[in-house]
């Protein structure tokens, strides 16, 4: 069974927030998708990457936030387009408005899930790109992989392996340490 199924019909913002509360679901060009429970080792990365930025953010008052899933991001109200980033790091307050984020954060993590790998390389990636997103990564712990994309320093597809110090471009001086997350995962 794949982890999203699309629906026929086009939803608006307000069928969108009528949805059950434990509905899980992103919405592409009005179209809801409905998204699969994360695994243990998605969560591990998701909680690691998590800690390690907002660390780096408390210790040099960045003025940024960090956003674990499930938080909405709402990229475009026509068509309508929400997402849940795994990670997420907004330093606009502006867009912020107790309930989601409106319009593109600066930062996005997502961890790839097995059952729907294109979601995240193909789909995900073109709409952060043209929404705004200034840096995206593509964690995929199968591959024991990370695809960096830099778009607002015109940097795409940079691939690292689960033993690489990489470097979080939109900060001058984080670095994420994948082979001390790699040793806390049993793949």
């Amino acid at each position: 069974m794949p982890a999203m199924h699309p629906q026929p019909d086009t939803i608006t913002l307000e069928e969108y927030e009528s949805l059950p509360g434990d509905a899980r679901a992103e919405v592409f060009d009005g179209q809801v998708y409905y998204i699969a429970s994360p695994s243990q080792v998605h969560q591990t990365i998701l909680l690691e990457l998590s800690s390690m930025l907002n660390s780096y953010v408390k210790k040099n008052s960045g003025g940024c936030k960090v956003f674990p899933a499930p938080f909405d991001v709402k990229l475009s109200d026509s068509p309508l387009v929400i997402v849940q980033p795994d990670i997420m790091v907004v330093c606009n307050d502006g867009k912020l408005d107790g309930k989601r984020c409106n319009g593109a954060p600066d930062f996005i993590i997502e961890i790839v899930s097995p059952g729907n790998p294109e979601d995240d390389y193909i789909r995900k990636l073109y709409y952060y790109k043209n929404y705004g997103v200034r840096e995206y990564w593509i964690v995929d712990p199968q591959r024991k992989s990370v695809i960096v994309n830099y778009f607002e320093g015109n940097i795409f597809n940079v691939p690292y392996t689960f033993d690489s110090v990489i470097k979080v471009n939109i900060y001058n001086s984080l670095y994420i340490n994948f082979p001390g997350i790699s040793s806390l995962l049993n793949i």
